[in-house]
C-alpha cells in the first residue's frame, strides 16, 4: 500500500472522532451562548423587580462574573474587545463619537421643537446630572453593559455565528434589556408625556419605542466593536448618550 492510501485510510479512520469533537465544539459555544443569555435575564429581574438597591450592585457583579466565566471558557481577551493592540483604535473612534453626538445633542437642545425632550425629572438639578453623568452611569449602566453584551455575548455570538449573528442576535437582546427601565420613560419625561400621554398607550409606546431604539443604538456599538476591535469605542458613545443626555437636560431645566 502506497504512503498516500494509507494516509487516506488513516484519515477515514479518524475522521468520525474529529466530526464528534466539532459537534462538541459546537455544543459547548451555543451552551455558552445560553449562559450568557440566562444570566442576563436572571440580573435584569433582579436588578428591576426586587429591591431598589439591587441594580447599584446586580449589573456591575454580573458582568464581572460573565467575563470571568468566558475567560475560563476559552475567550481571549481580544475576542471580548479588552486586547491592548486595539487600544488606540478604539480611543480614535471614541473620540470621533463622543464629539458627533455632542454636537447633536447641543443642537436638539437649543431647537425650541426638540427642546422638550430632554426634560427629564430624574435630571432637574445640576449637581445630580453631573453626579448620574460621571459616576452613577459609567460605573452603573455603560461599562458593565458593554462589558456583558458588546464583550462577553459579542464574543461567544461570534464564534457561534459570525458577524451576521453578533448583528442580529445581539442588538435585539440589547433592546429587550431595556423593557424594564422604559416602563417609566413617558411617566417622567415632559416632551414624551405631551405627545405619546401617561396612561397605559403612553406607557407600552413608550416602552416599544425605547426597545427599538436601543435595539438600533445596540447594532451600531456592535458596528463600533468590530470596527475598532475594542470596547474603548461602544463605551464612549455610550456614555455620550447617556451621560451628555443627563447633562443636556439638566441644561434645559435651568433654562426653562
Amino acid at each position: 500500500m502506497s504512503d498516500v492510501s494509507a494516509a487516506a485510510v488513516a484519515g477515514e479512520q479518524h475522521h468520525p472522532w474529529l466530526a464528534q469533537l466539532s459537534a462538541l465544539h459546537h455544543v459547548r459555544i451555543y451552551v455558552d451562548i445560553a449562559v450568557v443569555v440566562v444570566v442576563l435575564a436572571l440580573t435584569n429581574l433582579l436588578a428591576h423587580f426586587t429591591t431598589p438597591w439591587a441594580n447599584v450592585a446586580v449589573v456591575p457583579a454580573a458582568a464581572i462574573g460573565l467575563v470571568w466565566l468566558i475567560r475560563h471558557r476559552g475567550l481571549g481577551w481580544s475576542e471580548l474587545g479588552l486586547g491592548r493592540e486595539h487600544w488606540k483604535s478604539g480611543l480614535g473612534y471614541a473620540l470621533a463619537a463622543v464629539g458627533l453626538v455632542g454636537a447633536v445633542i447641543a443642537v436638539g437642545a437649543l431647537l425650541p421643537w426638540t427642546r422638550p425632550m430632554f426634560l427629564n425629572n430624574n435630571y432637574a438639578t445640576l449637581s445630580g446630572a453631573l453626579i448620574a453623568s460621571m459616576i452613577i452611569i459609567p460605573l452603573q449602566t455603560v461599562i458593565p453593559e458593554e462589558l456583558a453584551f458588546r464583550g462577553v455575548l459579542h464574543g461567544a455570538l461570534d464564534r457561534a455565528w459570525g458577524w451576521r449573528g453578533v448583528a442580529a442576535a445581539g442588538s435585539l437582546l440589547f433592546g429587550l434589556w431595556h423593557i424594564a427601565t422604559s416602563m417609566g420613560l413617558t411617566a417622567s419625561n415632559v416632551g414624551f408625556t405631551k405627545i405619546l400621554g401617561g396612561g397605559v398607550f403612553g406607557m407600552v409606546a413608550g416602552v416599544v419605542g425605547a426597545v427599538l431604539a436601543t435595539a438600533a443604538a445596540g447594532f451600531v456599538f456592535t458596528w463600533l466593536r468590530r470596527r475598532s476591535g475594542s470596547l474603548i469605542a461602544p463605551i464612549a458613545l455610550h456614555w455620550s448618550l447617556n451621560g451628555l443626555g443627563a447633562l443636556a437636560a439638566a441644561m434645559v431645566w435651568h433654562l426653562s
